[in-house]
């Protein structure tokens, strides 16, 4: 499936989740207000989702005369392998949290944003925040941050709508009545979820092995995957724990499992990963630090 269709799919599948949830709280009413709600957010996700995800994280546009060095080279690395990859020099920015993790956003390539947070530029070397910018890239060439972006703000959107049906409850003249509105608190965010899911894992992947082409050097990603699975969990980060849904957007899931929407992980197993890495590398993937606890076939 092109990432086209894909797209829609997701779209379609989360809009359906939105109006259904719309049903069950309000009837006939709430279905109606949910599709032109939901009609809306694509169109205003199509066009600022980069936007609202990079405000949400208060990500600051950086350039090549900022004073710290390291933001300065990371910059450089990464116009350098936008240009070696063909692609247009995305927007760069830097995101202030110890949680060593990256993004990349925006509609199309002609309209992309990179980020990575402080933590990752002050733990890995300079080889491996290339790697980890390329597979950014990746996801830029792939078109894959459309698909992942509007994911987020939709989703999001769906989890405050069951928000609002637990607290407020459905009408018992409603199909559904107090018991739609606890059905949709509880399986509006798991559908959501699942439908991410569904999209997440074989991305990874590609994304991958696309960034180890892009940079020509797949065992600096593999290091630099091992590395931020180490400690990423071990930082918590604050927006991403608020807003579960813009967790797969990450390199590595920024959730540290404090809660239930950490159940549903949008991020093939980093062991898995890594072992992919080395053996596209030519090397053995034996003895690499990341535990295995899922299995996920290399490149999806």
């Amino acid at each position: 499936m092109n990432n086209t269709l894909r797209t829609f799919v997701l779209l379609a599948a989360l809009t359906a989740i939105f109006v259904v949830a719309g049903y069950l709280i309000g009837g006939t009413g709430g279905m109606l207000i949910a599709l032109v709600l939901s009609v809306g957010m694509n169109l205003f996700s199509y066009w600022n989702a980069d936007r609202i995800v990079l405000s949400m994280y208060r990500a600051v546009a950086v350039d090549e005369t900022h004073p710290d060095p390291l933001i300065r080279n990371y910059v450089a690395d990464v116009h350098a392998l936008a240009d070696g990859a063909g692609l247009p020099r995305p927007k760069v920015h830097v995101i202030e949290t110890d949680q060593p993790n990256a993004f990349a956003t925006g509609r199309d390539p002609a309209h992309a944003a990179v980020a990575a947070t402080t933590g990752l530029l002050r733990m890995l070397d300079r080889r491996e925040i290339r790697g980890v910018m390329a597979h950014e890239l990746a996801h830029v060439k792939n078109r894959d941050t459309l698909t992942m972006t509007v994911t987020a703000t939709i989703a999001g959107a769906i989890s405050g709508l069951a928000n609002i049906a637990f607290f407020f409850g459905g009408d018992r003249d409603r199909p559904g009545g107090g018991f739609g509105a606890i059905l949709v608190a509880i399986l509006a965010p798991i559908a959501a979820a699942l439908v991410q899911m569904a999209i997440s894992r074989g991305r990874e992947y590609e994304a991958d092995r696309h960034g180890a082409e892009i940079s020509g050097d797949p065992e600096a990603l593999a290091s630099a995957l091992r590395k931020m699975e180490t400690f990423a969990h071990r930082t918590v980060n604050e927006t991403a724990e608020r807003n579960p849904a813009t967790g797969q957007m990450f390199i590595i899931n920024p959730l540290t499992g404090r809660g239930a929407d950490n159940l549903f992980s949008t991020h093939p197993n980093t062991g898995n990963r890594v072992e992919a890495l080395l053996k596209l590398a030519g090397r053995p993937a034996a003895g690499t630090a990341v535990p295995r606890t899922a299995r996920s076939g290399p490149w999806g």
